[in-house]
């Protein structure tokens, strides 16, 4: 079965280093250092961010500087865009970043401002047809806001930049694939959201991505969101008078959609893709706690609903090992998810993910 869309899209694969005080410059380096990696695969990723910052990187983890760099310094110096006016508001201490400044572990709104900018130069690249897809390092909310740019996080960032683009987070590995109704909110607004036409929706990018990832006939399953699903009303009514009317509406369109399940059940029905491709989840915890228990090495995050390829690995920046020395000097931080991200993003974008090398143990399965 294919698992790629119709035709390979032109251009690099855009890695972005995310925050520069977490893992991603490390995992970024490690990963485009990997011999796992195929070599032409190598040559078509293009890091997004601070030579100076990866050099330093580079030089204190014994690695090579990847072969394809696009320099975006650490700075908020410059004429602002439209998309970066909220710079202007970020104060002095995100205007100037001299490198020296920044420390892996902190969380600094320098640093969270220079992830930012990571990530807008890059999905502008692929919104304007520069580059196949993007693959986001791990970025820090709290740093991000700081800087002064108010975004949940990556998700909500790009979906912005793609005109309001109404996304969906996935969650996939090489049993499991997750995709959330909401998705970086309080359990209290998260329960709010589940209304009919938002469970209708997520079903509907659901199937929409996974028939452009290859698979012929999608089966979703719906997780509910009370205990047993509810138990016909006796613990809750969001089943009846939401989840299911959108499971009907969605098999009246010709999706394959079938629930609500009991969520304590249904990831168990969906895992190794036996009885269903892809699980709804309600919440961010009920689809995310079953995938990162499988494995956070082999998780890959993927935006659906962008009309551009974005995947990322399924970890945060890690603050707590960040620049941590490992037993062979190389630092702490585990590459594999953000490999898997990779692959993950070449075979969205039509490029051969392993001509010459095999997958890896962790590698991203087909979501």
């Amino acid at each position: 079965m294919a698992d790629s869309i119709a035709s390979p899209i032109a251009g690099p694969i855009a890695v972005t280093l995310g925050d520069p005080n977490g893992i991603g410059p490390e995992i970024v380096l490690k990963a485009c250092a990997a011999p796992a990696l195929a070599p032409a695969l190598r040559e078509r990723l293009l890091v997004v961010g601070d030579p100076a910052l990866l050099a330093r990187e580079a030089a204190r983890l014994s690695l090579p500087m990847p072969p394809r760099i696009e320099p975006l310094a650490c700075t908020t110096e410059g004429a602002a865009t439209a998309v970066e006016s909220a710079a202007a508001t970020a104060g002095t201490a995100a205007r100037t970043a001299p490198l020296a400044e920044f420390l892996p572990g902190r969380i600094d709104a320098r640093a969270g401002h220079a992830a930012w900018r990571f990530v807008v130069h890059a999905a502008r690249m692929a919104l304007a047809g520069q580059a196949a897809a993007v693959v986001t390092a791990p970025l820090s909310k709290e740093a991000m806001h700081a800087a002064g740019h108010d975004y949940p996080g990556h998700t909500e960032l790009l979906a912005e930049l793609a005109d309001g683009a109404d996304v969906r987070m996935m969650l996939a590995n090489d049993e499991l694939r997750t995709v959330l109704v909401s998705i970086h909110l309080s359990l209290r607004e998260a329960i709010e959201r589940v209304t009919r036409q938002n469970v209708l929706s997520t079903i509907a990018i659901t199937h929409t991505a996974l028939l452009r990832a290859g698979i012929a006939r999608p089966r979703i399953a719906v997780a509910g969101l009370n205990p047993h699903a509810g138990e016909s009303g006796a613990f809750g009514r969001e089943e009846l008078e939401a989840i299911a009317p959108a499971v009907a509406d969605a098999r009246a369109r010709g999706i394959d959609a079938s629930g609500p399940f009991a969520p304590d059940t249904v990831f168990m029905r969906a895992r190794g893709f036996r009885k269903f491709d892809a699980v709804v989840a309600m919440y961010h915890d009920q689809g995310l706690i079953p995938v990162k228990y499988l494995g956070l090495e082999e998780g890959v995050n993927i935006t659906i609903g962008l009309p551009f390829v974005r995947t990322s690995p399924d970890h945060g920046t890690a603050f707590d090992i960040a620049g941590r020395p490992g037993p062979d000097g190389r630092g702490l931080a585990d590459p594999r998810s953000m490999l898997a991200a990779i692959r993950r993003a070449a075979e969205l974008a039509g490029i051969s993910p392993c001509a010459g090398a095999p997958h890896p143990a962790g590698a991203a399965a087909r979501p």
